[in-house]
């Protein structure tokens, strides 16, 4: 119990860090006034390619920020909890394959914010249970799509506003389902218990037969 307390609280140190990170960034651009926005990917474009690694850092408000903050924290804290052997690998990949997608279909404009990577997550989480078959991360999964199984809708342009970046969501989720797909054989799997009753039967059986062979004699 005590072990796995240790781990809960390990599980939250990086997500923490990454959201605190996320508001210092916020709170400094609106306290010195800057516009951190061209820090975000702008497709097709050598002035957005800073974008694939920053954008995630970027947003256009405190209410964007908030709004992104608990799926980022818990999807996170999942990865680095049920995950933890692989979290930092499928975290770096999401960030920077999600980022790469956004630049090659993105619309002209800036991208930023972590939505992105927040679809990933959610994606890798579900798609990775499944795969697995493994019971502790199927729980996950079905809380996953109970708890963001409408956010499909936002990863196509006709059913989100014209200022939201469905293609950062596209990105992230396909993103998410490759690498839940490449890394399905890393990480926790699914306990393989072996059952040896049959040969067992088998060697009573042929004991068996041996000492009726000797009675006969």
């Amino acid at each position: 119990m005590k072990v796995e307390i240790q781990r809960l609280i390990l599980s939250l140190v990086i997500p923490l860090l990454l959201l605190l990170m996320l508001y210092a960034i916020k709170i400094l651009e609106v306290g010195m006034g800057w516009d951190l926005s061209h820090f975000g990917i702008y497709p097709l474009h050598v002035k957005g390619v800073i974008g694939i690694i920053t954008s995630p850092l970027v947003h256009s408000s405190f209410s964007h920020l908030m709004a992104n903050s608990f799926p980022l924290l818990f999807l996170t804290w999942c990865l680095f909890y049920f995950y933890h052997s692989i979290a930092i690998q499928i975290l770096t990949a999401l960030w920077i394959s999600s980022g790469c997608f956004t630049f090659i279909i993105g619309s002209p404009g800036w991208h930023i914010g972590a939505s992105g990577l927040i679809y990933g997550l959610v994606f890798f989480l579900f798609l990775s249970g499944v795969i697995r078959k493994y019971p502790p991360l199927i729980a996950i999964s079905l809380l996953i799509t109970f708890l963001y199984g409408g956010i499909v809708w936002s990863m196509f342009p006709f059913f989100v506003k014209a200022n939201i970046s469905w293609e950062g969501h596209l990105s992230g989720g396909i993103t998410g389902m490759i690498l839940a797909l490449l890394f399905k054989s890393y990480g926790p799997q699914k306990r393989i218990i072996t059952d040896d009753e049959e040969s067992n039967t088998d060697i009573e059986t042929e004991e068996e037969s041996a000492g009726n062979e000797q009675d006969a004699t």
